[in-house]
């Protein structure tokens, strides 16, 4: 999608957004929007980071007047960082007006998007994060995003996160890493298991989602960097189809 018709389509979305009030993307915003494109924003991606400055907006009470474009622009770019971080990519420091690109562990990296398990950025305790984990499961239940198939797996999964929330806050050491490489494995099964239930129409069709969203990384990789990116790329969407957390605690 060129620039053009990318501004387009995010102009449409705002006037939904605004209850059908037209916020033309033009001068200062129409940058604002070009830049995303640049940089490789992919339009749900764009989309979500829209709908988060609109929630937050809500919250505050009715709405006075229509939202410009320039106000979510913080909000994208946040959704962005999650998005590259959840399917390893980190910044290219060399030109940060062009696509990001994967840098293999070997290569030092420079100025990457800043790592949650850094002091300078704030982590949540293993207890939290179970917490979440089990609510999230239990409202994919409850909605009836997760089939039959997916019942055994659950109750297992649940007693067991059950029981490490139980235990999580006295953890240390040995016995607190062999419960995060426990939580990655469940991560893992729960996986397998949502994507063993797609028919193949609906897996082709996550397949070319992703290649749509990694469209403008993929020149700049490897063919072995590019399969293992839009692998994670696929689980991503996957989770979303499914309503998965990620159980795995990083």
């Amino acid at each position: 999608m060129d620039t053009a018709a990318y501004c387009r389509e995010i102009e449409t979305y705002l006037c939904r957004k605004n209850d059908g009030h037209l916020i033309r993307v033009v001068g200062p915003s129409f940058e604002i929007v070009s830049r995303w494109a640049e940089q490789g924003v992919p339009l749900k991606v764009a989309y979500a980071g829209i709908d988060r400055y609109f929630e937050r907006y809500y919250r505050k009470g009715p709405r006075r007047r229509p939202v410009k474009i320039d106000f979510c622009d913080a909000d994208v770019l946040d959704v962005f960082d999650e998005w590259r971080r959840a399917i390893g990519i980190v910044s290219n420091a060399a030109n940060p007006h062009s696509p990001d690109t994967p840098i293999p562990a070997h290569q030092p990296r420079q100025s990457p998007i800043p790592n949650p398990q850094s002091p300078s950025a704030p982590r949540s305790s293993l207890p939290a994060h179970l917490e979440r984990v089990l609510l999230r499961l239990s409202s994919s239940r409850a909605r009836g995003t997760l089939g039959e198939m997916f019942d055994t797996l659950l109750d297992r999964v649940s007693v067991e996160l059950d029981e490490a929330r139980a235990k999580a806050g006295g953890v240390r050491g040995e016995a607190r890493q062999m419960l995060i490489e426990r939580l990655a494995a469940i991560d893992g099964d729960i996986l397998q298991v949502a994507r063993g239930s797609l028919d193949a129409d609906a897996a082709a069709a996550l397949g070319r989602e992703a290649d749509e969203d990694l469209a403008a990384f993929r020149t700049a990789m490897p063919a072995e960097v590019y399969a293992r990116t839009r692998e994670a790329a696929i689980d991503r969407l996957v989770r979303d189809r499914f309503g998965l957390p990620v159980i795995r605690f990083e």
